[in-house]
């Protein structure tokens, strides 16, 4: 039989007028995860927990929040990596306007993204259509497409997180992207 422990979770609850810190008490089995944790309070404690998620395997990104003031996926947060000593507070990123309990609005990255000049590759080297490209070139784009897009690391950007400067700053998720943009093997002539 597997182990458990009683966990107090503190979650925000609310929308973008106010809202407060609600306690939960939860027995943790082995193996869990703080996403495991919150489907089993919607499930057995507040059926109107708002909570956004899906693929709970660290691939889409939708699971984002501040747990214990650290922005995190949720999936990927085990909970034997936290002092269940003291109570685990789940809160929604800061960065962004919350819309209820632990979802936020990040669709202003979306229209970020859509200003942004899309990609267009350069003629082709060869009559077929085709291009002659480096291994070392497409290796280093590659690493910029591992980004999941969880926005974590706009959550993380004081310029977003703490003076709301949207309007002005794009943050560092469009650094990465308009990097792999203009490393991209295509956007220029290969030795």
């Amino acid at each position: 039989m597997a182990s458990t422990t009683t966990a107090l979770f503190r979650i925000w609850r609310g929308d973008a007028s106010g809202g407060a810190f609600k306690d939960y008490k939860v027995e943790v089995g082995e193996g869990t995860v703080v996403l495991d944790v919150v489907h089993k309070i919607q499930a057995e404690q507040a059926n109107d927990l708002a909570v956004r998620w899906n693929c709970k395997a660290g691939k889409c990104g939708s699971c984002s929040a501040e747990i214990n003031g650290m922005p995190r996926l949720m999936c990927m947060t085990r909970m034997n990596s936290i002092d269940m000593n003291m109570p685990v507070i789940i809160e929604p990123m800061h960065a962004f306007p919350p819309i209820r309990d632990l979802v936020t609005d990040v669709s202003w990255n979306f229209e970020v993204k859509k200003k942004i000049k899309k990609f267009k590759p350069r003629k082709p080297d060869f009559p077929d259509g085709t291009w002659k490209m480096n291994q070392a070139d497409v290796d280093r784009v590659q690493e910029f497409r591992k980004c999941i897009e969880c926005y974590l690391c706009q959550d993380v950007c004081h310029v977003l997180r703490e003076h709301q400067k949207h309007a002005e700053f794009y943050g560092p998720r469009f650094f990465v992207y308009t990097a792999a943009l203009e490393m991209h093997p295509l956007t220029r002539k290969t030795a």
